[in-house]
């Protein structure tokens, strides 16, 4: 049991009728899950409005509402608390509710287009690997020091984080790296944590279905660090050109990494092959198995990030060396016999396949044929489906465009959009493959004795969203299949 009012501490409030001296259960803002005793957050979505469910969490038990806007008629034994901003307040009330976990262990949030869980998953590795108990939370899953938990969102909601915080901090976790999305700093859900450092990696074309415009992107990305405590450090990629205007107003140690800035943290990349990355950072070489000058900017980043940290140069460098690739993020694998190498990255946004396909084109001889299998995801921006396809068709050999996760659009429309974006020059090399599948096995079935195969957008995913339902889908395991039998 919590009390009220100690849940409220640090919420601005406009209107209290009723007591806020009674004792509640738990906080919910889905109406479905409120049972006795409990704490309903009204919240205004771009879907639904919880305000339109009060009715209900009544009906199912809650004493306490919490709105923006107050009914005309209300019930005399529920108490109705109207706040500006019902996000804001289930932010504070959900730190309050788990006693503000963020607070016991250092929590460092990691925001950018490309390379958050990447970042992040490798912090984590590197921190463990230094002995340390560790936390993650991440589109790819959320990890309490060993426990792993299948996660749907890349920041969930403020009541999930917290929860997994507590979990951490009652599991004797010192560090945690978490992804921190531009949905999750429009909606509030971190907004009431408190962060030992900020780290931002890039920016480019995503999320303009919600943000409307890239201006409004790069702004909430920019409150996240102008939030951040006098306490805490912002580390950011200063060669990026938003880099510097993420630190304009923010009152943390303001730091930068770069490959071509002199800043801070610097490298230099000596060696870029498929085995790995041989770098100079500060002065000091390293090697690392990860690939690619995006992955270069990745490792400065863990490394700027560890040493704010209070970690060892020394220790730092050995760890980068012993660190290998997360799942589904430039993740190869070479045939036996015909030695092609299939890779799989979740390259979803033009920048991130441009990079990809960059980093190829710079390790590959040329003699090799470059076949890039890709789609879009529906309910999605649209405006970047040209775009990606533009970049396939004119960094690749050859191009087979198809289904991602199309979700409630038709498959063939988001490929019909694509399309538009291929040159003419390149339109011989560019194939259409509704099914996904079947676009794996075209693309296996024409890759030759030495041939790349780039099977981009989906990278770690497990399913293929269609008509809201998500059935077992895996580019790894499938393309590995369909490898194998030709090795037969």
């Amino acid at each position: 049991m919590k009390n009220l009012q100690e849940l409220l501490y640090k919420v601005p409030l406009e209107t209290v009728v009723g007591s806020t001296q009674v004792e509640v259960e738990n906080i919910h803002f889905d109406s479905r899950q409120v049972g006795d005793g409990d704490v309903f957050i009204a919240l205004k979505g771009t879907a639904s409005d919880g305000h339109d469910f009060i009715e209900k969490a009544i009906d199912q038990g809650a004493l306490a509402i919490v709105l923006e806007n107050l009914p005309k008629e209300t019930h005399e034994n529920i108490t109705y608390i109207k706040v500006e901003s019902s996000h804001k307040a289930l932010a504070r009330m959900a730190a309050n509710y788990f006693e503000n976990p963020s607070r016991e262990l250092k929590l460092v949030g990691v925001t950018g287009t490309n390379g958050k869980t990447t970042t992040t998953s490798l912090l984590y590795s590197l921190f463990k690997d230094c002995g340390f108990k560790t936390g993650l939370i991440s589109t790819v899953h959320v990890l309490v020091d060993e426990k792993t938990i299948p996660t749907k969102h890349t920041t969930p909601d403020p009541i999930t984080i917290n929860s997994y915080l507590r979990e951490m901090v009652d599991a004797g976790v010192d560090y945690c790296f978490m992804e921190v999305s531009s949905h999750g700093i429009a909606q509030e859900r971190v907004g009431a944590l408190h962060f030992a450092g900020g780290v931002f990696t890039n920016l480019s074309h995503d999320h303009l279905d919600y943000h409307k415009t890239f201006a409004e992107y790069r702004d909430v990305k920019k409150r996240f660090f102008d939030e951040l405590p006098a306490s805490s450090f912002a580390l950011t990629n200063v060669d990026d050109k938003n880099g510097n205007y993420m630190l304009q107003n923010t009152k943390a140690k303001k730091l930068g990494y770069a490959l071509k800035t002199i800043t801070d943290y610097q490298a230099k990349i000596i060696e870029n092959q498929f085995g790995g990355l041989l770098l100079k950072i500060n002065e000091q070489e390293v090697w690392t198995k990860m690939i690619g000058r995006f992955n270069a900017y990745n490792m400065l980043a863990i490394y700027g990030a560890a040493i704010e940290l209070g970690l060892e140069k020394e220790e730092v460098l050995v760890a980068i060396s012993k660190l290998k690739g997360v799942s589904g993020r430039f993740q190869y694998f070479t045939t036996a016999k015909e030695k092609i190498t299939t890779i799989v990255d979740y390259a979803h946004t033009p920048d991130a396949l441009e990079n990809v396909l960059e980093t190829i084109n710079a390790i590959r001889t040329k003699n090799e044929t470059l076949i890039t299998v890709v789609g879009c995801g529906g309910d999605r921006d649209k405006t970047k489906r040209p775009k990606m396809a533009q970049i396939a068709a004119s960094l690749s050999d050859k191009v087979i465009l198809t289904s991602d996760n199309p979700r409630t659009e038709d498959p063939q429309e988001i490929l019909d959009d694509m399309e538009k974006g291929v040159e003419p020059q390149d339109f011989k090399k560019v194939l259409n493959v509704l099914n996904r599948k079947q676009a794996i096995k075209t693309a296996a079935q024409m890759a030759r004795e030495n041939d790349i195969i780039l099977i981009a957008g989906k990278g770690h995913e497990t399913y293929q969203e269609i008509n809201g339902v998500r059935h077992d889908f895996d580019d790894r395991n499938i393309a590995m299949e369909l490898l194998n039998l030709l090795d037969k």
